[in-house]
């Protein structure tokens, strides 16, 4: 069997599995300057983007047990997404698709879901962030929070900057944070 062959098969099986109801979870992994990014979308939404770092392996697992474990690769149903977020990285803004928070409880979502406040190319510390939900003494919070975040880029965890102005940590790695944070500051 070829290589040719396999890849009919598979987009046999997506269309089928989609036909069917049965692709809970579609997924495709694309290249972008901060490495390669795995998004996994639900019908509801994006569910997921996760970077190179984390292992797409570990992070499609998480997905299967916390979602559901029909999880398949099938990037023509991100193709919104993958064309947002080039547009992203070649000096557009974030994309604004669809997102499903299934993955996101109690404050942690009320802090994720406060994020795109932050104007484009800004930048708020944890504290300025707890103080915008209304907990100003939740900014260990607030941080558990952004490092929780399932869906960075989207919802802009990177904007979010300790009290002494330096970047703090992030999920993609301090030099994803750092190189997000330039390319904003440069439009």
């Amino acid at each position: 069997m070829t290589a040719t062959d396999i890849d009919r098969l598979h987009a046999r099986l997506v269309t089928r599995a989609a036909d069917e109801g049965l692709l809970d979870v579609a997924y495709r992994v694309l290249d972008s300057p901060l490495g390669a990014l795995l998004v996994a979308a639900t019908p509801e939404g994006v569910v997921r983007v996760g970077f190179e770092v984390e292992g797409h392996d570990a992070v499609l697992a998480d997905l299967a047990e916390r979602v559901s474990s029909r999880v398949l690769q099938a990037p023509a149903r991100l193709d919104d997404v993958a064309r947002g977020l080039d547009g992203y990285f070649s000096g557009g803004p974030a994309p604004e698709v669809p997102l499903d928070l299934r993955l996101l409880h109690g404050y942690r979502r009320e802090v994720v879901t406060a994020l795109p406040g932050i104007p484009f190319g800004r930048t708020a510390t944890y504290a300025e962030v707890a103080a915008m939900t209304g907990r100003p003494r939740a900014v260990r919070a607030v941080g558990s929070a952004c490092a929780h975040n399932p869906v960075p880029l989207l919802l802009p965890c990177h904007r979010v900057v300790r009290s002494d102005g330096s970047d703090g940590g992030y999920r993609g790695g301090p030099e994803a944070k750092h190189a997000l944070l330039e390319l904003e500051a440069a439009r």
